[in-house]
Order: C-alpha cells, then structure tokens, then sequence
C-alpha cells in the first residue's frame, strides 16, 4: 500500500460516523463518493487534473463535507467557486482549487499544478490580492495528516494557532 493508499484509509477511518465530533463543523451524514467521471467532467471544466490525492478523497471518500472547519467542498462547488473566482478582479492562480472554507471569507486551496499539491491560504481580508496568499502546507497529505493529527494551525488543540504563515512567493507569475 503506498502512501496515498494509507492516508486515504486513515481520513477513511477518521470520517466513519463523522459528526460534529468528528473535527468538522458540519452536522449530518457525508454525501456518497462520486464516480470517477464526475471527477473528469471537473476536470474537463477547470482545465486541469485534480492531484490523485484529491481525486482519491472525492471518489472514495465522499463529495465533501469532511475535514478542517466546514469540511471539504463538494466539488461542482470548488468548480464553480474556481471559476468565479477566475473571473473577478482577485486575479485568481491558474490551477488553484479552493477546496475549504475556514470562514471570514478565508479559504484552504490546492496547488494542482503543484508536484506536492501545495495547500494555500486565501485570505482575502486586506482587501489586496498581494496581500492574500500564504503558504499553508508544502502539500496535500501533510495538511491532511495536520487535520488527522489536530497539530495543523485550524485545529481546536493545535499550539500552531498564532504560526505566521509566508506569502506565497508564486502568486504573481501564477495570475
């Protein structure tokens, strides 16, 4: 079992009878997996191919609702908040899915042109798009490990909570 492999079972693992409890504020059951073709008609829409990571969370997971805060987004929802976001005066990066609202407009992003599926925080608040991306995570699973763990800095229990995240030195060349 490779290492995708493992931390798909432990997120697995950790969502079985996912509640409140579970490190989510999200109440109810999970949304059914999608089929890998809902995953190649986002694909075909944004441009771009998910992480096999990502993939793996949304085909054999569920469509969101799991995770940091408000859990993942589904997906057509990341799409088409990909799309808008694209399309405003933000200057939205070229292959960054926002696949997480911490809240306060604030959202958890995947580099998916990234080798590592670079996680990224937009924080929009400044009101400068210059000013609102930071490097959370150098990549996918270890953010995921963060959340599985609770030492990621959007963890109740994490001691990461006033950590000073770098900007994201790429924004520019990335728009």
């Amino acid at each position: 079992m490779d290492e995708t492999e493992q931390l798909l079972e432990q997120v697995a693992r950790r969502v079985r009878g996912f509640g409140p409890e579970g490190g989510t504020l999200v109440p109810g059951p999970l949304p059914a997996p999608l089929d890998p073709d809902a995953v190649r008609r986002a694909e075909g829409i944004l441009g771009f191919a998910l992480t096999p990571l990502l993939a793996g969370l949304y085909t054999r997971i569920a469509d969101g609702g799991f995770g940091p805060e408000y859990g993942l987004l589904p997906l057509e929802a990341a799409v088409r908040q990909y799309t808008a976001m694209r399309a405003s005066d933000w200057g939205w990066p070229e292959g960054v899915l926002p696949i997480t609202d911490y809240g306060c407009a604030m959202l958890g992003c995947v580099d998916c042109r990234s080798e590592t599926a670079q996680v990224l925080l937009f924080e929009p608040n400044p009101g400068d798009p210059d000013l609102a991306w930071y490097a959370d995570s150098p990549a996918l699973a270890d953010w995921l490990r963060g959340w599985l763990d609770g030492t990621a800095w959007f963890c109740d229990d994490s001691e990461g909570a006033d950590l000073e995240m770098a900007p994201w030195a790429e924004f520019r060349s990335r728009v």
